[in-house]
């Protein structure tokens, strides 16, 4: 019987632990849970990027679905979806709001003055706080909030127009179609 469990309990914590990569390797990277979904998206008071002695907060937001995109100048990716922000922007189908995350003011004016301007609203996070209490990690990221304020969906790394017409709008539809 020794001889029995000496190979069985070896064999059991192999078969655990393979369970668990195996499981690991079918997960999507790009597909973080976040404890805020479902939840209000946490208050804030910041400046505007554009204009520094205008306050934002998260009650200047409600009213309308948007996506809340977390970006810097700094950041290779977000310069990489620009362009996709800005495409659909000029499509109307959403706004776009920006969290410019620990950067500096006169960087970002000229980023958004050369790239084009895809926000409706730019928010000024320059210590990080507001993004630290969203959970981001890493820019961009970027979150799809609610009329009242709720989060939805959130997607760390760039997005795509495959992710927005395959998944954002979806749900943008949705959210809409519910008043």
């Amino acid at each position: 019987m020794k001889s029995y469990l000496r190979y069985s309990i070896p064999l059991v914590i192999f078969a655990v632990i393979a369970g668990f990569l195996y499981k690991g390797l079918g997960m999507n990277p790009r597909e973080i849970p976040s404890p805020l979904i479902g939840k209000s998206i946490p208050t804030f008071s910041l400046p505007s990027v554009e204009q520094a002695e205008t306050t934002i907060t998260e009650k200047d937001l409600l009213g309308n679905v948007y996506l809340l995109n977390v970006w810097a100048t700094w950041c290779a990716s977000c310069r990489a979806e620009h362009e996709t922000l800005v495409q659909l922007s000029r499509s109307g189908k959403i706004d776009i709001v920006g969290l410019n995350w620990k950067d500096e003011r006169d960087k970002a004016e000229v980023w958004l003055r050369q790239l084009g301007n895809p926000y409706t609203v730019n928010i000024f996070d320059k210590k990080g706080r507001t993004a630290i209490d969203l959970g981001v990690y890493g820019a961009p990221e970027t979150f799809l909030v609610d009329s009242q304020g709720i989060i939805h969906y959130k997607h760390a790394g760039p997005v795509t127009m495959e992710l927005i017409n395959e998944t954002i709008m979806p749900i943008v539809e949705q959210l809409k179609s519910k008043g």
